[in-house]
């Protein structure tokens, strides 16, 4: 059986600084904003329904490129959580607007959500749609 999260979340979103640029003062925010954007999406999907995973924690790392996948660990045998980490560029981010960087940040979780859901298998049309208008 899958462990579940201490909570009621599907996804967990953090932002990492990689360099020693100052964290744009709307990340927090923006952060949360789409993480509350694409849970609802991850629901609907049914995404993690038999998975083997109960929910997604992705952290957002903040570096010097935009990574085209993301990075794996292994399941949480505690939590049940795939954790995935991707990197955008800081320098994107620095003068950003709080919905520039809900556009950089959404891109980049779709980015990872749609590259996990290939990998086990999952149901990805409605990501992959959300992503259409926001593609590079």
């Amino acid at each position: 059986m899958i462990a579940k999260p201490p909570h009621n979340r599907k996804l967990g979103l953090t932002g990492i600084a990689l360099t020693k640029q100052r964290n744009n003062r709307h990340d927090i925010k923006s952060l949360a904003a789409v993480r509350d954007e694409i849970e609802k999406i991850i629901i609907d999907s049914e995404f993690l329904k038999n998975a083997p995973f109960s929910w997604i924690t992705i952290a957002v790392r903040y570096g010097l490129k935009n990574d085209s996948k993301p990075n794996y660990r292994a399941v949480s045998k505690k939590y049940g959580d795939l954790p995935l980490s991707i990197e955008v560029n800081t320098h994107e981010l620095i003068n950003a607007s709080f919905e520039e960087l809900k556009l950089i940040f959404k891109k980049a979780v779709l980015k990872a959500l749609i590259h996990a859901g290939h990998k086990f298998d999952r149901p990805t049309e409605i990501l992959e749609d959300a992503q259409k208008p926001i593609a590079e």
